[in-house]
């Protein structure tokens, strides 16, 4: 099978990708192209995966760049193949033609940036705890400084949890409303004590007040098991484990 790539058009010319699960060697609760090397999926079949991606980025498999992901707002900055052991970040940003940031998710946000005309890019990884830490204003101002503008820098969130999908309880809530009371409106009522948390929404709402020029693909990591991995529908089925998507940009 074939790999599937959603592209967006607010990111050309840049060569890019939110990658789903189709077109993968793993098998199981892994079935398809998961690239998570901290998950339990056989190591090699996971780098046959990776070498997938990298070949559809058309770049050499140790020029797609990874980070240890900690729900942080830490940026790295990539000017070459990322040593090993990974840095601990969230997000990465690099102004080096040849480079592919790769970011892994199951239902946070991947956030894909770019800056034409600086020829700077960005990724970032923004579950509610790095998007509320501030990892998106991070990432821009990470770019800034390899020379990108905020007028010139543009974003993209990836698939992503729904609303309707993304279940919380009122210390969750609380924790939005100690920042500022007017991320109420990111909630919805559900049922007894708990609300539905609108992520993308409020990744949106953060790039934009940041300046920055953003969108969101519109597609549900919950929803739409054939396409997305999901830690949340993972865990409600009672997997053992779950696979991580990739979402790419390179220079």
């Amino acid at each position: 099978m074939t790999l599937e790539i959603i592209t967006s058009d607010t990111l050309v010319p840049f060569r890019h990708g939110f990658f789903t699960r189709r077109g993968g060697a793993s098998s199981g609760v892994f079935a398809g192209l998961n690239c998570g090397t901290g998950s339990s999926d056989q190591s090699e079949i996971v780098a046959i995966n990776r070498a997938r991606v990298a070949e559809a980025m058309e770049v050499p498999e140790d020029h797609l760049a990874t980070v240890h992901q900690t729900h942080s707002a830490d940026v790295h900055v990539v000017s070459g193949p990322v040593d090993t052991p990974k840095p601990r970040a969230d997000a990465m940003v690099s102004n080096t033609p040849g480079v592919a940031l790769g970011i892994l998710t199951a239902d946070c946000q991947p956030v894909l940036f770019a800056d034409a005309e600086a020829g700077v890019i960005g990724a970032a990884h923004a579950g509610w705890k790095g998007a509320l830490d501030g990892v998106l204003e991070a990432t821009v101002d990470a770019m800034m400084t390899l020379g990108a503008t905020r007028d010139g820098i543009v974003a993209v969130i990836g698939p992503s949890i729904s609303q309707r999908a993304y279940e919380v309880g009122p210390e969750f809530l609380d924790a939005f409303l100690d920042e500022d009371p007017q991320n109420a409106r990111f909630f919805a009522n559900g049922s007894d004590d708990r609300f539905h948390f609108d992520l993308p929404a409020f990744g949106l709402h953060r790039l934009r007040t940041a300046g920055i020029a953003a969108e969101w693909t519109r597609h549900c990591t919950y929803s739409d098991a054939d396409r997305f991995y999901s830690y949340r529908r993972a865990t409600h089925a009672r997997e053992a484990d779950y696979g991580r998507l990739i979402s790419v940009i390179r220079l």
